[in-house]
Order: structure tokens, then sequence, then C-alpha cells
């Protein structure tokens, strides 16, 4: 700009009437889905509910999904989505964009779908930075191996800052009966990971909550939550928990 001429205006990109909606809907509270998400478990499709959140929103995300294998328990109950992978890549590329810059995610898989896993977490733009096992006292199943542990990889987006005081990567596991889900992760294993990945009054996600043990570790630990279970009668079973 020289010989005091104005400066050129500048195009601003203009929004679609769906963006302009949406734009004023999250400027009010009362219309702020994630604000009604906050310390509840929503009942729905985690694919349609984490569209419904903002970018950068959550802290740390720690969650159990389905493990591609068509699990049934001893009681017959089974876990939704089990039995295909239609749903991996948009639900992990929806959990990269809803988490914060710099920031953990912690997931539960199935060893035998380690790859499967492995790649479409780095399609999204996770990269993994830690892996956990639990060990069991007891074998939850019994074929070629007796099967005695759990596991978990550490994912990061963006160049997350380590935590003060890291966890072990080789942790005790104890037992829940599997009551309220078939696949129910115990708190006391959940706690430590959050305490490690997130701060108080953080607020952590978990979109295949199942029996709601993330929310109860987040509450313990002073972090705020957000559910989603997709299974009616979990979802009951976690609301009835956590309330």
């Amino acid at each position: 700009m020289t010989n005091g001429a104005a400066a050129p205006a500048v195009a601003l990109p203009r929004l679609t009437p769906a963006e302009s909606g949406a734009r004023a809907a999250w400027a009010d509270p009362e219309m702020n889905p994630l604000a009604r998400m906050v310390n509840q478990i929503t009942h729905g499709d985690c694919l349609s509910v984490l569209r419904q959140l903002p970018d950068a929103c959550a802290d740390m995300v720690l969650t159990d999904p389905p493990y591609l294998v068509s699990y049934k328990d001893r009681s017959g109950r089974s876990i939704a989505n089990d039995d295909n992978r239609r749903w991996m890549f948009p639900a992990f590329a929806e959990l990269y964009r809803v988490l914060k810059p710099d920031s953990y995610c912690v997931s539960f898989y199935g060893w035998s779908k380690a790859d499967r896993f492995l790649s479409v977490w780095r399609e999204c733009g996770f990269y993994p930075v830690g892996h956990f096992v639990w060990i069991k006292g007891y074998a939850s199943s019994v074929r070629h191996v007796r099967m005695k542990h759990e596991q978990a990889y550490l994912l990061a987006k963006g160049d997350p800052k380590p935590p003060a005081c890291p966890p072990a990567d080789v942790l005790p596991w104890s037992y829940t009966g599997n009551r309220l889900h078939p696949t129910q992760k115990p708190v006391a294993s959940l706690t430590p990971l959050v305490q490690a990945f997130s701060k108080i009054g953080d607020l952590v996600l978990d979109p295949f909550a199942g029996s709601g043990s993330t929310g109860v570790a987040a509450r313990k630990c002073g972090r705020r939550y957000v559910l989603i279970e997709k299974d009616a009668a979990y979802h009951r079973a976690a609301q009835e928990r956590l309330r």
C-alpha cells in the first residue's frame, strides 16, 4: 500500500446456509450438542454422533472398539459391528478431527487384526508412540495358546508433550466378571492412562463406551467425559452405573 491508497478488499469465503446455521447453533449454548453430551452417555451410532462435535474439542480419547472377530461370550452376548470393518476409517477419522492437536488416543484392539488397526490409524493421521499390555491372572480363551493378556496402542495426534510421570507399558488386570458388558474393562486398569495423558478438568472421549468404564475412570480422576454407545442394553447399563 503506497501513496495513501486504500488496502484492497479481501474476499471472505461465503458460507452456505447450512454452515451459517451451524455457526449460529454453536453460538447458542442451548443448541450446542457438545454441551448436552458432557458427563453423559449418548445413545447412538458414533459415526453420526461424532459428526455433531466441533473440531478439536476432546483432550484425550480412550476407547475399546470392536475387535473385528465376531465375538460372543458364553451367554451369547455380542458387540455391534464386530463382524465388519466398514466403520473403522470413518470412526477414527472423526476421532482424529475432534481430538485436540498434540494429544493422545488410547485404543484397545484385537491382536489378530493388528495390521488392519495400525493401517487405519496411520491413514487417519495417528501414529503409535507406545503400547500397553495388561497381564491377566486367568485365561479368557484357550485354543492354540492360553490367552492371558489385553492390549492397547498409545497413539499421538501431532507432537504431544510426554507426561511428567509416564505409566508402565505392562500393567496388572483385575477381573470385572463382565457383568455389564461382554468385554467390560476394569476401571483400575484405565485410571493410570487417564491420569497420565490428560489433566484435571480435561474432556475424555469414548465413542465405543460399552458399560461406561471410561466415564467412571474419568470422573474418579476429576475429568469430564463424553461417552457414546450404540447398543441400547449396554447404554442403559452404563447410564445406571454412571447415575
